[in-house]
């Protein structure tokens, strides 16, 4: 017997549905997160550490971070990759030109800039070069920190602890990961504008509470995500990849999360260590904000080509698969979603519409029991995330704060849903280019008064090679000759280790940080001397105005 169903009872349905996976998920992930235990540390001093920053004009920020990484890791080796930056960036690294532990990889163009994976590439092949031939690459690991970040001092030492890399099948290992703006030193800088102290603090709730969270259920499933900021991985694992996949990092704009995938799929184990964080700067825009999202939202729907082969591993168990499956299903869930939550509103306009009496007749035939569905469906899921953050990393928060980040959030997440629409309209017009997010402690460069002057028309003894082509010059044409030419520089590495290097000893040796438990520390916010003073720049375009 057929059964007789309106396509508005179908909308109802579906909308119910994805309400209760949500909440269900929701409930879920808060039990195990406020449930998380902390650690004891291990013995760091028997593995060899490679740190990695990436850099592309860095200038306002590499200075202070690699002078912290020496004083807080010194037996550490630091693999600094300047992707081709057009400011101050490898002049300020050459200052470390007599410190031993500081290697510099340059890239140059036309193979620079090519995303954060390709230089990150690079870095492997210099590390790969560096190492002896008999070294046990097990017990060599490789760090990445962003130019901006301060990590841990004890970080490394949590790291080695029997949960992560104490245990031989763990191949990778997530730090958390904290705004650098949120740390007691940035309660000595000026006070702010309303707004970026708010997307700041939301933003560390973010990364501590909600993100946290799924971390700490995906170490139940074993599936834990890598970010790109703060992750850790052995060096053989990297090497296998490569066998696999020809290099570990790949084309992704989520980079970070595809190389965890290679690892799970390569059989090997991801961690997550709440006991340890890396600080890095928070974005204060909200057009800043949501082409970060959108990046993300976009690498998300390229990895989702994985869900095959993760469904079809043997190495990945059925909790890990379905996690992951849900996880890279999630963009295209919030655009179906946000399609049956407009249609749903829509019906309601409609009811209310044709309602005798208007909205008065509405509401009082009924109409009000949508306001604690909206409540608990619609707004708890995101405001309890506030008093989580409360409870489990700011304790001197006060309640009506906590209750009121916890409403911010829920507004805040409507940021996603923008950004996964722009993404899908990224991929439609095949977009993968990304400009650098400006950081505040970037010096603004004022504006060109005068257009700059036409280049000349090139005569015709203007080489081959050059750029101009005049009108009766023929084009540059690529020989095989040439062709190999520039696949040889390509592969290439132009490693700096800024000393001579020569009859260094290779040995492990101590890495640096106390031994401890790997507890977190206060983090440090930016200078204010490093922060761009509005005034001055106003004055600036003031007077390039009159001139």
């Amino acid at each position: 017997m057929p059964l007789d169903v309106s396509p508005f009872e179908l909308l109802n349905t579906a909308a119910f549905l994805l309400c209760v996976t949500f909440c269900a998920y929701v409930i879920s992930i808060l039990v195990l997160y406020l449930r998380a235990a902390r650690l004891l540390g291990g013995d760091h001093t028997t593995y060899d550490w490679h740190i990695v920053v990436p850099c592309l004009n860095e200038e306002a920020v590499i200075g202070g971070t690699v002078e912290r990484l020496l004083r807080d890791f010194p037996r550490a080796t630091l693999w600094c990759v300047d992707d081709n930056s057009d400011d101050r960036t490898a002049e300020i690294l050459a200052g470390f030109a007599t410190d031993p532990r500081v290697r510099l990889v340059r890239r140059v163009a036309p193979e620079a800039r090519q995303g954060k994976g390709a230089a990150l590439n690079a870095a492997w092949r210099a590390i790969n070069t560096h190492l002896p031939a008999d070294v046990d690459r097990s017990r060599v690991i490789v760090g990445v920190i962003d130019a901006d970040s301060r990590l841990d001092p004890r970080c490394l030492c949590a790291l080695t602890g029997p949960r992560y890399f104490g245990t031989d099948e763990v191949a990778a290992v997530q730090i958390e990961v904290r705004m650098l703006q949120c740390g007691p030193e940035a309660e000595e800088q000026p006070p702010s504008p309303w707004w970026p102290r708010l997307l700041v603090r939301l933003q560390d709730m973010e990364f501590r509470g909600p993100i946290a969270a799924m971390q700490e259920l995906r170490r139940r499933t074993g599936s834990v995500g890598m970010g790109g900021n703060g992750q850790f991985t052995r060096m053989s694992m990297l090497d296998r990849i490569a066998v696999d996949h020809g290099t570990p990092w790949h084309g992704a704009l989520l980079e970070d999360f595809e190389l965890g995938l290679h690892v799970l799929l390569g059989g090997g184990r991801t961690e997550y260590c709440p006991e340890s964080w890396v600080a890095q700067e928070a974005i204060t825009g909200l057009r800043s904000l949501i082409r970060q999202r959108t990046r993300w939202a976009q690498g998300s729907m390229q990895c989702v080509r994985y869900a095959g082969a993760v469904l079809r591993s043997r190495r990945i168990r059925n909790s890990a698969a379905l996690e992951i499956v849900y996880f890279l299903a999630a963009p295209w869930m919030q655009l179906l979603g946000t399609l049956v939550y407009l249609a749903c509103l829509t019906v309601l306009g409609y009811y209310i519409r044709e309602a005798v009496h208007g909205i008065g007749g509405w509401w009082r035939h009924g109409g009000w029991g949508i306001v604690p569905l909206v409540l608990l469906f619609g707004i708890a899921p995101f405001t309890v995330w506030g008093l989580a953050y409360r409870a489990r990393c700011e304790p001197g928060l006060r309640l009506v704060t906590a209750v009121g980040l916890g409403l911010g959030h829920w507004l805040y997440s409507y940021v996603q849903s923008i950004a996964v629409w722009l993404a899908l309209a990224r991929l439609v017009r095949s977009r993968t280019d990304w400009q650098k997010t400006a950081r505040a402690a970037d010096p603004v460069r004022p504006p060109a008064r005068h257009r700059p002057p036409k280049a000349p028309r090139a005569s015709k003894q203007t080489r081959p090679t050059e750029k101009s082509h005049p009108t009766n010059s023929r084009p540059e044409i690529r020989t095989a000759t040439s062709r190999k030419q520039s696949v040889d520089a390509q592969n290439k590495i132009q490693i700096h280790p800024l000393h001579d290097g020569g009859g260094r000893r290779y040995r492990p040796g101590r890495a640096g940080g106390d031994t401890g438990d790997g507890g977190h520390l206060p983090v440090g916010g930016v200078r204010a001397a490093d922060r761009p003073r509005g005034g001055r720049h106003r004055q600036l375009r003031h007077g390039q105005r009159h001139q």
